[in-house]
């Protein structure tokens, strides 16, 4: 923390675009082991096998409680009211007082009138600032992502993803595997702990989300490893796991939209490390320009008009002239090659590509064209090795999304920020093709279906 709010920093730099695309901040990684062996066979364990996944670092948990925590997760959200359910998680979209995005998390309906959100900064702050500064008759406990945390963290949460999951809760439990349908809780025994497990899905794999108090986690860890050894469990590090949602379609960090002038209490409330760092061809002096809608996304699956919350009205306007969709865009392999072997060469090189995950800003924004003409923002980016393919999850004017459709994606910056991700470089246009998203068979079919 700096003890500078978002707003201030606005006011000392002159812009919103100029605060978050000179932003001071270390790169964001996941904070738990980069590589338990490597992470390209890491990210085949959740094609071949099972990888298991430590989620218990990098978002924040908000455990709201009281008589208004359902009313007031049905006003902030745009999810469907009648979705509401103890013993049931939902993907928590909310968006501002015009329809545009703020962020998504997973809320858990642990039990009446009682919820833990896990979200990153961009809607668990939103959520606190809304519980803090409105009257609703709820408590608030945060705890924290391990980067900025003193001590452990509340809660373990283990991910269990790919083919052999079924069978690895089996051998762990000595049971069948509870029937869950998609996204409904349940609870198990591992090792002689209780258990909350949650249907789940990633990675473009089916799978468990397992949770429960820390003084817990090594014991339900070891457990896991020593039943699931016949199965080829995999602990993944930080690498493979930050490159996870590619496949499955999820984009991690959208710009949120809070710059509105009726939002600058908010901003004055935030403070400025909070508030993330744009990277990327990108540019506009308009930070309006980088708004996205969850249509924009993928995430109108999670818009329902049943019911009042926050930017009901604007929303149902933008679901009315949905201008752009979700693609995956798979990068040109040759010019991937040529911006990668540009630091062997003489001059400027392009814009380093780290592997397997490339975005070097929390908002990561890519300017995408078609014909010299700017038709949308590439958003995550990163390779796979199950797919040997380097890809980016993107959003796109309808009228180029077609799956097939040729586009350029243009990598770095001019000019180059002042963030300390970011060197001395040259911009490079690469390539790319339109492909689905998700882009993994069984995520489009399955857990992601339409």
């Amino acid at each position: 923390m700096t003890n500078q709010s978002l707003q201030s920093a606005i006011d000392r730099q002159g812009s919103a675009v100029e605060v978050l695309r000179n932003a001071y901040s270390r790169p964001f990684t996941f904070p738990v082991t980069p590589e338990f062996t490597n992470w390209r066979s890491e990210q085949a364990s959740w094609r071949d096998s099972c990888a298991l996944l430590d989620q218990s670092h990098h978002m924040a948990d908000l455990f709201v409680r009281g008589p208004d925590a359902t009313k007031f997760f049905t006003w902030i959200g745009t999810n469907s009211a009648a979705g509401y359910q103890v013993g049931r998680a939902k993907q928590l979209v909310a968006v501002n007082h015009d329809g545009y995005l703020i962020g998504d998390g997973i809320l858990f309906h642990l039990g009446e009138d009682s919820f833990d959100l896990v979200a990153l900064p961009m809607l668990s702050d939103w959520v606190e600032y809304n519980i803090s500064s409105g009257d609703w008759d709820v408590t608030l406990e945060r705890d924290d992502h391990s980067l900025i945390r003193q001590g452990d963290p509340k809660l373990f949460r283990y991910e269990l993803q790919g083919p052999n999951a079924l069978a690895i809760i089996e051998k762990v439990t000595g049971k069948p595997a509870p029937e869950l349908k998609f996204f409904h809780m349940g609870e198990i025994e591992v090792g002689g702990h209780s258990v909350g497990v949650l249907r789940h899905g990633m990675a473009g794999q089916p799978g468990f989300e397992l949770w429960g108090p820390w003084g817990d986690a090594a014991g339900v860890r070891e457990q896991l490893l020593a039943d699931g050894e016949e199965f080829g469990i995999t602990p993944v590090g930080a690498k493979g796991y930050s490159s996870a949602n590619l496949g499955s379609g999820w984009v991690p960090s959208p710009p949120p939209a809070i710059f509105q002038p009726e939002l600058k209490a908010y901003r004055e409330w935030l403070d400025v490390s909070k508030a993330g760092s744009l990277g990327g061809s990108f540019y506009s002096t308009d930070i309006t320009d980088y708004y996205l809608t969850p249509y924009d996304i993928g995430l109108g699956r999670s818009v329902s008009f049943d019911h009042e919350f926050l930017g009901k009205e604007a929303l149902q306007r933008h679901s009315e002239d949905k201008r752009r969709t979700k693609v995956t865009l798979v990068w040109n392999k040759d010019d991937v090659k040529d911006a990668l072997g540009s630091i062997l060469g003489d001059g400027i090189p392009a814009k380093y590509i780290e592997l397997p995950k490339s975005r070097y800003a929390l908002y990561q924004t890519d300017r995408i064209l078609k014909e010299g003409e700017t038709v949308g923002m590439s958003l995550d980016v990163g390779y796979l090795a199950n797919e040997q393919a380097f890809l980016s999850l993107a959003t796109i004017d309808v009228g180029h999304s077609q799956t097939g459709t040729e586009v350029v994606v243009v990598w770095g910056e001019e000019p180059n920020s002042r963030k300390v991700q970011v060197e001395r470089h040259r911009q490079v246009e690469i390539r790319a093709t339109v492909a689905p998203a998700p882009f993994s068979e069984f995520a489009r079919g399955g857990y992601r279906a339409p």
